[in-house]
């Protein structure tokens, strides 16, 4: 009777659990990169501020007026193209990580998920609800894979930050354009390094919540294929 049970579920689990560690150690890199493009644009709005603003003023001068702009202003400009490259690439890896921890805990543990999956996506943008969603379904996958460990403090330092750059307009979502950032960055640089100290923060802090939930989800596939060839060798 418990055979009937049990042996039907294991070949499902088999084939619904999806590979995790590759996925994860490519996001936590992914982040780190994001971090190292920011420290760049960081380092870039030092120079334009030691430079100090040309006579001619800022890029954006109003009213639809634009200026040339001078050989550092085009290469922050391709500075922050290189950043927008890497926060693309971001996103697109930790979204489908996202997803693979959030199905893998579903199947180890029988215990459906509790945000639906639509939020996978639309937790990031949908006004209120990106102010704890995207945190939420991390602390949701890890806490359903392994019940009764605490919440590594890297997923709070990673959601916190990642909250201070995006309630500031800036961080990875600047309000302003490139033009304007760097006219910021010549009158008001302390406020744009703050934001860019965040992103690095959130990054990195990112970086190690992906591995802390990443290695609780191997560990338990890994004894639970332990435990399937014990049972089947019995």
């Amino acid at each position: 009777m418990n055979e009937q049970i049990v042996e039907p579920a294991a070949p499902s689990r088999a084939l619904a659990l999806r590979p995790i560690k590759l996925s994860g150690q490519l996001t936590a890199g992914a982040l780190l990169l994001a971090g190292l493009a920011w420290v760049v644009r960081a380092v870039w709005e030092v120079r334009l501020a030691v430079a100090g603003e040309p006579a001619s003023g800022p890029p954006e001068q109003g009213g639809g007026v634009h200026r040339p702009l001078n050989a550092l202003e085009n290469s922050y400009h391709f500075v922050t193209s290189l950043g927008g490259g890497a926060a693309l690439l971001c996103v697109l890896l930790f979204i489908s990580w996202l997803w693979r921890v959030r199905d893998n805990a579903r199947v180890l543990t029988g215990q459906a998920p509790k945000y639906a999956g639509i939020w996978v996506y639309l937790g990031w943008i949908v006004p209120v609800v990106n102010l704890w969603f995207p945190r939420g379904i991390v602390a949701d996958a890890y806490r359903t894979t392994a019940p009764g460990r605490k919440l590594p403090v890297s997923v709070n330092v990673w959601w916190g930050l990642w909250l201070i750059g995006m309630l500031g307009g800036v961080g990875l979502v600047y309000e302003d354009s490139t033009d304007e950032i760097i006219g910021r960055a010549y009158t008001e640089v302390w406020p744009l390094l703050a934001s860019d100290a965040a992103v690095v923060g959130a990054a990195v802090a990112g970086a190690f919540a992906v591995r802390a939930v990443t290695a609780v989800q191997v560990e338990r596939i890994r004894q639970g294929r332990r435990e399937g060839a014990g049972t089947g060798s019995g």
